[in-house]
């Protein structure tokens, strides 16, 4: 059997709903033999997920995920694997935007609060939400608040009557700078679910084209939304490109039906993705 390895999921330290030792214990469980935590802007639960790891026996990829925007695009995101997550530059430049993502999740709340008082219901408590955060409040997070109080009935029920009409805009990182940001640490840029910014594939070529001249190093082709045909593309341009490829499930533990290591139940992503990030650190070194 192959070793697989899952490189993309999420923490309490940004919007999962499991802690870095719970989803290493996990990883474990499923047989994989490496993982990368990156969590939204932010990399406080990477030490804790290192000393997991070191005592299960899984490996562990320090790991980020940045909010980016880039020309036209909002809210593309880029992975930076294997860099300096202890740098204090990099630390206080994530500060300021966990307490913009902190005060995003103040402002969200209080415009569900408005919503449930047009309906005649009791406020909820951004106290209630940041408790269950192990970092930066979440939508995630309000939501579960919102079905504990009984207001909706699952996850998606949060999202669509709240989350979704109270949504507050987030702030991002200019392309430029945050591939700029996982060079300086040492580390290895990836676009995550490229088919997300667009299915246009002769503009998502030509956008991969501009990164790669920028420092993109890799592409994320297997995902939780792409099928078959788009995985295929993304590989092809990976291999005419010289990028290397990567996969994830990007598991939260919210979505029915996207599971840790498989995704949506056909990935299988082999630990030569590791080998080649790092063999991709090596050669930037």
């Amino acid at each position: 059997m192959r070793e697989l390895v899952d490189l993309h999921m999420h923490s309490t330290f940004s919007d999962g709903v499991r802690t870095p030792a719970e989803l290493v214990a996990m990883a474990k469980g499923l047989g994989l033999k490496a993982i990368a935590i990156a969590d939204h802007d932010t990399v406080d639960g990477i030490d804790e997920a290192l000393a997991a790891g070191a005592a299960a026996g899984v490996e562990v990829l320090p790991a980020l995920e940045f909010s980016v925007a880039y020309g036209s695009f909002r809210d593309v995101h880029l992975l930076g694997y294997l860099l300096d997550h202890r740098d204090p530059q990099l630390q206080s430049i994530l500060k300021e935007f966990r307490d913009r993502r902190e005060a995003r999740g103040e402002a969200i709340v209080g415009r569900i609060n408005e919503k449930l008082a047009t309906e005649g219901r009791a406020p909820i408590s951004s106290a209630e939400a940041a408790a269950l955060a192990g970092g930066a409040l979440g939508r995630p997070h309000i939501a579960q608040v919102l079905m504990g109080k009984g207001y909706v009935r699952d996850m998606q029920d949060a999202f669509v009557r709240y989350l979704l009409p109270c949504d507050v805009p987030k702030r991002y990182f200019p392309m430029e700078e945050a591939l700029a940001t996982v060079q300086r640490l040492g580390g290895v840029a990836v676009l995550a679910h490229p088919t997300t910014i667009t299915n246009e594939r002769d503009t998502l070529n030509r956008i991969i084209d501009e990164l790669c001249a920028m420092g993109l190093a890799g592409v994320e082709a297997f995902n939780n939304v792409c099928n078959e045909q788009e995985s295929a593309f993304l590989l092809s341009c990976a291999e005419k490109k010289g990028l290397i490829w990567t996969g994830g499930s990007d598991y939260h533990g919210i979505e029915e039906g996207i599971n840790m290591g498989t995704g949506k139940g056909g990935m299988a992503v082999p630990y030569s993705c590791v080998e080649a990030l790092k063999r991709a650190q090596n050669r930037a070194a």
